[in-house]
């Protein structure tokens, strides 16, 4: 017997009915089709379909609708287990409510094999793609931003920060510098890249990875500089002015009941013999102890609001353009900058008299600004090799470093602001240093459309290579976290899935995904790949009615 899937039947089923609309017998359809008569007796019959619209039910029963009911099917899985976190019972129930149970089995078992198997084609289209994106890939030097989470294994994540583009995901035993380095080279298999910079905070293991295995520079995570230094002033400082509001609303009670205590006496009548207390004095005294307790409070909240704009000052200053005029910031003045600000903390720290623990923290961030000025170093070094292997005219050369360069990396700065103004100043600055660039009369004009693109793409790379945060590895991280708060475990397979769609799924407003943007190259749609794979949904099965339960106490015949 000849099994046939749910669409060669629909296939079939329209097939006969049109020919047994035009008059042909039963039998001489049958033999046509190759079916049994009984079996296409079988196929004219209504199917019940409960509380579902016939209309809906006999859509369904064509080649169109079980193709329809198959992207919805997979889509839902798609969506619901790769997407929200959460698993097949939740496809299970939502094609309960959305009535399509009708039409397709709805049971944990059916869609725990479906599932798995949406998994195993994600990850398997995936591969296919990588492997034809890479080739004639052309030579990239990129930076991988690199940190660990726990799950409570841990696993390894590693990213090329300008696409977003997921280089490997990878639970280890443990996370050691042989372990990263083993990783990343599996991540960069077939990959015609070279890794020049690690962005990573200062664990040993990833330092001694980034530096020696991979001879790269390694570049310090700004966010951890300013997390030490939050954590040094921030919780001490919030003390003293929840201390200093106290010190206030005390010296505010005491002057409240020094008045109402004059008062008292004045409004007593007759009043009492003698001389009346020295209520002036008194008063002056819990005024004058109001007025400290009120200056000491605006001190502790003046300190507060240096500590936090010095926290600030630190992410505006680590730039090698600087953001008000766009121009390079040498690296003896960002020096200077950072050596200001340290003193600024060091004497908020003796006025605010910080314990000992907070000032280490204050010293081991500051033991990082060795390795800021080495980055900044780095970068301008980086950049100026670029543009002179070019070998452009003097005037073209200068126009890069000193405008194209800077002009693309304050746009790319004011894309990450989350704050309008600056945003909309960067951006402005920006133009104004692009604005003369595009005169005709400019020697950049002279040259061919051609030649004037793929040096606009050389100065999105220079600009795209300060690299001075691992946040989109921080906010991987939590994601991968949701997907494992939902099911205590992510497999191997799971997980390779998960990396699959965000580097061949997601898109940016743009419209691309991190492969397309890593790779310089657009690729087939993943789901649609995924979907001309995929098994066709079961049909749901025949509920048969189960006996009631009798009662534990039914009594017996005698």
């Amino acid at each position: 017997m000849k099994h046939r899937s749910r669409l060669e039947r629909a296939e079939q089923r329209g097939a006969a009915v049109a020919r047994l609309a035009t008059g042909q017998p039963q039998r001489h359809v049958a033999a046509e089709l190759g079916v049994a008569r009984s079996t296409l007796q079988d196929w004219c019959k209504p199917t019940p379909v409960g509380a579902a619209p016939a209309v809906l039910a006999a859509f369904v029963a064509t080649p169109e609708g079980v193709q329809w009911l198959h992207q919805v099917v997979v889509a839902a899985h798609f969506v619901i287990t790769l997407h929200g976190g959460a698993g097949v019972r939740m496809v299970c129930e939502f094609l309960k409510l959305s009535g399509l149970s009708a039409f397709v089995g709805a049971s944990y078992g059916t869609h725990q094999a479906l599932n798995a198997a949406l998994e195993e084609m994600v990850v398997a289209v995936a591969r296919e793609q990588r492997a034809a994106l890479a080739v004639g890939m052309p030579h990239r030097a990129i930076t991988a931003c690199e940190d660990e989470t726990f799950h409570p294994q841990i696993l390894l994540v590693m990213l090329e920060p300008v696409s977003n583009f997921l280089l490997r995901e990878q639970y280890a035993a443990d996370r050691t510098a042989a372990t990263w380095t083993q990783a990343l080279r599996a991540g960069l298999d077939g990959l015609n890249v070279t890794v020049i910079q690690g962005t990573s905070d200062e664990a040993t293991a990833l330092r001694r990875h980034i530096q020696t295995d991979c001879a790269a520079h390694h570049s310090p995570d700004l966010f951890h500089v300013q997390q030490e230094v939050s954590k040094g002033t921030s919780l001490h400082l919030v003390r003293h002015v929840k201390q200093a509001g106290a010190s206030v609303a005390a010296a505010q009670t005491s002057l409240d009941a020094e008045r109402a205590t004059a008062q008292a006496y004045d409004a007593q009548s007759p009043r009492p013999r003698g001389r009346p207390p020295a209520f002036a004095p008194r008063i002056e005294a819990a005024l004058a102890v109001v007025v400290q307790a009120e200056a000491d409070q605006v001190q502790a909240q003046a300190r507060q609001a240096e500590a936090r704009e010095l926290v600030r000052e630190l992410g505006t200053l680590y730039h090698p353009y600087e953001l008000e005029q766009g121009q390079a910031q040498p690296v003896a003045r960002i020096a200077q900058r950072f050596a200001d600000v340290w003193t600024r903390l060091q004497q908020l720290a003796d006025a605010a008299d910080l314990p000992t623990r907070a000032r280490e923290r204050l010293a081991k961030a500051q033991c990082l600004t060795i390795q800021f000025l080495a980055t900044i170093t780095f970068f301008f070094a980086t950049v100026q090799a670029k543009v002179e292997a070019l070998n452009l005219p003097p005037a073209v050369e200068l126009a890069l470093l000193t405008q194209l360069i800077p002009a693309l990396y304050l746009e790319r700065v004011a894309n990450r602001s989350t704050l309008a103004e600056p945003r909309h100043r960067l951006h402005a600055l920006s133009r104004q240093l692009l604005e003369p660039l595009r005169q005709r009369d400019h020697p950049l004009q002279a040259l061919p459309e051609a030649e004037r693109a793929r040096l606009e793409q050389v100065a999105g790379d220079c600009a795209d290579l300060f690299q001075r945060s691992s946040s989109s590895v921080e906010g991987r991280n939590g994601q991968l976290s949701l997907h494992h708060h939902g099911r205590h475990r992510l497999s191997d397979r799971k997980l390779e899935a998960l990396t699959a769609v965000h580097n061949f799924h997601l898109r940016r407003p743009d419209g691309t995904t991190a492969a397309e943007r890593f790779f310089g190259r657009a690729h087939e749609t993943l789901f649609a790949q995924v979907l001309q794979r995929m098994p066709l949904p079961p049909p749901p099965a025949r509920r048969r009615p189960r006996p009631p339960k009798p009662p534990a106490l039914l009594p017996v015949a005698a």
